[in-house]
């Protein structure tokens, strides 16, 4: 068998292709250009708003399931409607004589969460006329907590509208006078040793007011406890 002879390479060597210098540097894998810092800056800041965004959704969430902030609850129990006579003046202005007192109570169903009564606003209005107004005196209520409130209105000046002589007469027909409780308040939430301001809820109450007879009112046995609504 012949001998293999390899063939003469001159000094050369003939090997795989070297590939090109590269001619940027890449910081990272996914990294911004060095060229593009505006790019990179605005990418970091992005980045920072989401997990910021997803922490403070993490956090409420977890206060959310251990507190269980539920909304006040509001109830009229009882009612004392008297001296409720419409009538008219010399200047032939509408004028309303009553007396209304009522027991209102305020429940806080929260087992976490205490409640400051900062400022308690109370109205009467009959007929979508204002015919009462007192400030209550402020308080704080614990937890999963009751409190009774006392508001009561009186007025013989009351000037009406024009519809009320009208109003007035179809219900006293009909056997009841319908009268609006609005209660503004101010509060303040505690939670542990945290107090947070800024809520203003409305209590709204209708009453339903069965028309006193002649030296006589509506009590505590002819009135209907009334469910009260809360608004945020």
């Amino acid at each position: 068998m012949a001998d293999y002879k390899q063939p003469h390479l001159n000094g050369a060597f003939y090997g795989p292709a070297i590939p090109p210098a590269r001619t940027h540097r890449s910081i990272g894998r996914g990294g911004c250009d060095c060229c593009c810092l505006p790019c990179c800056l605005l990418s970091t800041i992005l980045k920072l708003i989401f997990s910021i965004i997803i922490i403070v959704g993490i956090i409420v969430l977890v206060l959310w399931l251990v507190l269980r902030p539920n909304e006040i609850k509001s109830y009229v129990e009882t009612a004392t409607l008297s001296n409720f006579n419409l009538s008219n003046n010399t200047n032939n202005n509408n004028i309303l004589n009553y007396n209304l007192s009522m027991d209102l109570s305020i429940g806080n169903p929260n087992k976490r969460i205490g409640i400051y009564y900062d400022y308690i606003e109370s109205q009467a209005l009959y007929d979508d006329s204002r015919i009462g107004f007192k400030i209550l005196d402020p308080f704080y209520q614990g937890h999963k907590n009751t409190t009774l409130l006392h508001p009561e209105f009186g007025s013989r000046t009351a000037v009406l509208g024009d519809s009320v002589a009208s109003t007035y007469k179809r219900e006293k027909g009909e056997g009841f006078f319908y009268v609006d409780v609005k209660i503004y308040m101010k509060l303040r939430l505690k939670i542990w040793i945290f107090k947070f301001r800024g809520f203003k809820p409305k209590i709204d109450c209708t009453l339903k007011l069965p028309v006193p007879s002649d030296g006589t009112s509506t009590t505590v046995s002819t009135f209907e406890r009334t469910k009260c609504d809360v608004d945020y």
